[in-house]
């Protein structure tokens, strides 16, 4: 199969990456040329675990350029794989994807065979079906369903884990114009995916609700958690991870992402929730489960901030282990540690702040407010307080004498559970939110 993907941003690299390495004959599109020319040499466009290692594998049948007209000419299926920013209103924008579905279509007034474009971009539902089949349609002179095919296809991706979600994924959903599309988009992830995930194929509007429904629904059941660890911090012998790892339990729960700590954040979880609730109040439906998810999440950063100077007298100094919104990335999109930074700063604190990833990118959206640690010790050593905002694995292996003090006890704030006392040692007070 000859597939071009137009977008070699965070998602759009990795995924041309790994269907290459899969035997595909793959060409990436882009107008930054700077990530063309790196993809052109063989070398990674952007961070992300495993991709050099796909692009390596996938070298022979890999390539990039920035003309349209020459990718479409060369593939039989277009996947669009670029930024659909969130609005003032909180919609997402669908700008960048009708630009790059206007020039396909005027490459396929040139070509005579079958085509389908497929939009991985989140969007709004009734996007695919409305504004974008009909670009689809004006630039190109096609009518999809017959002479040019139209898929949605998400991906349920985070950074950090791209690669690996891309090829082992716990499913795969189309929405499809026709049956011959969605036909195509099939056999692509049989091809590509290392796992037999499950395949639901359905018309678009019902793919494109599904999307932002699973990511509410997650963001619900992570912030259900979180309420759970307010109320258990207050109760004389409450323990959150007790009680979520007993709700687990059971089949209809589940323990996946219902773990009490902070809260959600990164460049899709936010954004789709406050998207769903407009969703449904345009449609005249009411969605308060997801406002609320909304509410309580922007709520977690006043818990953050309150373990973090519990009996810490004013202007002491902490230290932030963890900036990025997840580990093997240094995307900080709605990070709960650079809230907490700058939270910390404004209220007259002195901070020192650590991220193996994400520093130059904390420093250039809140300045000179903090110190910048040269290492996770470096942050550790001479605060009165630290405070574990991100589960980087390095982190685990602290040593106690980071944390040693001479003639007084420093309390360590670790919200994801990764420090064990024993290890970090005697001086140490190790406080893990939702317990009393």
């Amino acid at each position: 199969m000859r597939v071009s993907v137009v977008g070699l941003g965070k998602l759009g690299s990795p995924l041309a990456a790994a269907l290459a390495s899969k035997g595909l004959e793959v060409v990436g599109v882009d107008l930054n040329p700077a990530y063309v020319q790196s993809l052109q040499a063989g070398k990674a466009p952007v961070e992300e675990p495993r991709l050099q290692e796909l692009i390596d594998a996938g070298r022979a049948r890999l390539r990039a350029t920035t003309d349209m007209a020459e990718a479409v000419r060369a593939s039989e299926l277009s996947i669009i794989i670029v930024p659909t920013p969130t609005g003032a209103d909180g919609a997402f924008s669908n700008r960048y994807v009708l630009a790059a579905v206007q020039e396909i279509g005027k490459a396929l007034r040139d070509k005579r065979d079958y085509h389908v474009v497929s939009v991985t971009s989140t969007v709004m539902p009734g996007s695919t079906g409305g504004e974008i089949a009909a670009a689809l349609e004006a630039s190109s002179g096609r009518r999809v369903g017959a002479d040019v095919g139209l898929c949605y296809n998400p991906e349920f991706v985070a950074l950090g884990s791209v690669v690996r979600d891309l090829l082992e994924p716990d499913m795969i959903l189309i929405g499809q114009s026709d049956a011959r599309a969605g036909e195509l988009m099939e056999r692509l992830y049989r091809e590509l995916c290392e796992n037999r995930p499950p395949v639901a194929r359905m018309n678009l509007v019902n793919a494109e609700i599904t999307k932002i429904a699973l990511n509410t629904f997650v963001t619900t059941k992570i912030t259900y958690a979180n309420m759970l660890s307010g109320i258990c911090e207050r109760l004389p012998g409450g323990d959150v991870d007790v009680v979520t790892r007993t709700l687990g339990l059971d089949s209809r729960i589940g323990r996946k992402y219902l773990q009490g700590g902070i809260g959600y954040g990164g460049p899709c979880f936010p954004r789709d929730n406050i998207a769903f609730a407009l969703l449904a109040k345009r449609a005249g439906a009411r969605a308060d489960i997801a406002e609320a998810t909304d509410r309580l999440n922007r709520h977690q950063i006043d818990r953050l901030f309150a373990a973090a100077t519990a009996r810490l007298p004013a202007g002491g100094a902490v230290g932030v282990l963890g900036l990025s919104y997840k580990p093997d990335t240094a995307v900080i999109d709605e990070s709960q540690g650079v809230a907490l930074v700058k939270r910390l700063a404004e209220a007259g604190y002195r901070v020192t702040a650590y991220d193996p990833q994400a520093l130059p990118n904390v420093r250039a959206a809140l300045g000179d407010c903090f110190a910048a640690a040269e290492s996770a010790e470096a942050c550790v050593r001479g605060v009165d307080r630290v405070v574990v905002t991100t589960a980087w694995p390095e982190f685990r292996t602290l040593p106690a004498s980071a944390f040693a003090r001479s003639n007084t006890r420093i309390e360590v704030v670790d919200c994801w559970r990764i420090l064990e006392a024993d290890r970090i040692g005697a001086s140490c007070t190790l406080v893990y939110p939702g317990k009393a």
